[in-house]
């Protein structure tokens, strides 16, 4: 059911937020209106944009805005890498934590921004109620393939984990509470595997030729996450669970025919989407999102982030000639063009310090790109005025980081952080300095080809070994 004063009043303020290409509000509008549950329950923003031919960047914005006018909530998942369980989801990032099982696989996983961790928007139920808002009224089927398993999870022959699980499947039903049920399987060679949904509850038997089945009606007893089933020896052909829950609440539970006893699954491919790291490197979501913290006191691991920091050389100089308060509003415009390169090339601003900037970049070829932008950009503010008053260093750097709270701000925390600051610290003005991490990245030999380069081996202070920068110097004219 819609409510409609909701969803136009809601529309209204994404459509007013800011410019968007054309029909893209009307695309979501009809997603909101016409979509399936399915459909609405879950959204990968950047398949969103795939299937409506939308900017990528321009998707995930789309969903964000939409968020904050109350159509949409946003859930941060943590997905088992082997079987696409969401072990656990969470609406905000304070509660998410790194650490999980999963039952399906009974494996332990530490998640990264990077990986195992991905967000999802659910359509909310002040504007139309779908029935995934109430998971325990979903029939056991639809918890397990549509609540429980995500669909981005890929096979190296490219069929979806989840539809292959489902021609595994010979039972799955809701179990209620002190409650019995026979289930006839006829079993083929290989393995039965038995399995409560929400525990590591499982029985698993081998079924084996001339093995005898000497034990054709299997007791099982379900308990508060445990499961005790009776010795058995499993042959092709018709056999009975009986199944019995004594604990006092319902279970989700599946009997699955194995091809084979030693039956492994290999790490999952998954379909592009928004990551954490990503979602990290957005610029809206830091803009909007301010609140939300990471909570984990270890803060969270990224595995690979670039990083730019720049610095205004002759800050102070200028403060002295034209005074404070025109001074500091210069700044301020330098500031905004260091910001909008950043947001067109798919980065976040973490923090200003002072005249300088640190911001966090998916790619180092995004970094690269952004920071020649920012030392153009600040070229064109010199020439507005009589003498160079703007003179930027640059320092990029790629690397592992944590992601952590510090002074109620998502930031980043770590050696790549140091080192980058560091190598600004080795920019002359109008200077761009690259590590070889960032100069070895994809695309970015491209992207520099048409400056002078010149290569240099430095000593960092608090890096044992020196390394090697790259000084890019602007094209002269």
């Amino acid at each position: 059911m819609i409510d409609e004063k909701k969803l136009e009043e809601r529309l209204v303020v994404v459509e007013t937020a800011k410019s968007w290409s054309p029909r893209v509000v009307a695309r979501l509008e009809t997603l909101l209106r016409s979509g399936t549950d399915e459909a609405l329950y879950r959204i990968n923003p950047i398949e969103f944009a795939k299937e409506k031919s939308i900017a990528e960047a321009e998707g995930i914005d789309l969903f964000l805005h939409a968020c904050m006018a109350g159509l949409f909530d946003m859930d941060w998942l943590l997905v088992c890498p082997v079987c696409s369980d969401v072990v656990e989801s969470f609406r905000s990032l304070r509660k998410l934590h790194t650490h999980f099982h999963c039952h399906l696989c009974q494996s332990d996983y530490d998640a990264a921004l990077d990986d195992y961790i991905t967000v999802t928007f659910t359509v909310s139920p002040a504007v139309r109620s779908i029935r995934f808002h109430q998971p325990d009224a979903l029939s056991a089927w639809d918890y397990v393939f549509h609540y429980k398993l995500t669909s981005g999870g890929i096979l190296p022959d490219g069929v979806s984990w989840s539809e292959a699980a489902k021609q595994l499947v010979r039972v799955l039903t809701r179990i209620e509470p002190d409650t019995t049920v026979n289930f006839e399987v006829d079993a083929t060679e290989g393995a039965l595997l038995g399995q409560d949904f929400e525990s590591d509850a499982q029985f698993f038997f081998p079924v084996e030729k001339g093995a005898g089945s000497t034990q054709p009606h299997v007791p099982v007893t379900l308990h508060h996450g445990k499961c005790v089933a009776a010795a058995a020896n499993i042959a092709p052909g018709k056999v009975v669970f009986e199944v019995r829950n004594t604990g006092n609440l319902p279970v989700v539970f599946g009997i699955l025919q194995l091809p084979s006893v030693t039956f492994q699954r290999e790490r999952l491919q998954f379909e592009p989407s928004l990551s954490g790291k990503r979602l990290l490197t957005t610029q809206t979501f830091r803009d909007f999102f301010r609140s939300e913290v990471i909570s984990a006191t270890e803060g969270i691991a990224v595995l690979d982030v670039t990083l730019v920091f720049t610095d205004l050389k002759g800050s102070t100089a200028l403060y002295e000639r034209i005074g404070d308060l025109n001074a500091y509003i210069q700044v301020q415009r330098h500031f905004q063009h260091l910001l909008d390169a950043t947001v067109r090339h798919n980065g976040a601003v973490t923090k200003t310090i002072g005249d300088a900037v640190m911001a966090a970049f998916l790619t180092s070829a995004d970094a690269v790109q952004a920071a020649l932008d920012m030392r153009e950009a600040v070229d064109q503010l010199n020439r507005d005025r009589l003498q160079r008053d703007f003179i930027l260093k640059i320092g990029v750097h790629r690397g592992a980081a944590i992601a952590v709270t510090l002074n109620e701000r998502l930031d980043y925390f770590g050696q790549t952080v140091n080192i980058a600051a560091r190598v600004q610290n080795l920019a002359d003005g109008d200077e761009i300095c690259i590590t070889e991490d960032v100069y070895r990245a994809p695309a970015v030999a491209e992207i520099i080809a048409p400056y002078p380069l010149t290569k240099n081996e430095a000593e960092l202070k608090g890096v044992s070994k020196a390394m090697s920068i790259y000084h890019l110097a602007r094209i002269e004219s």
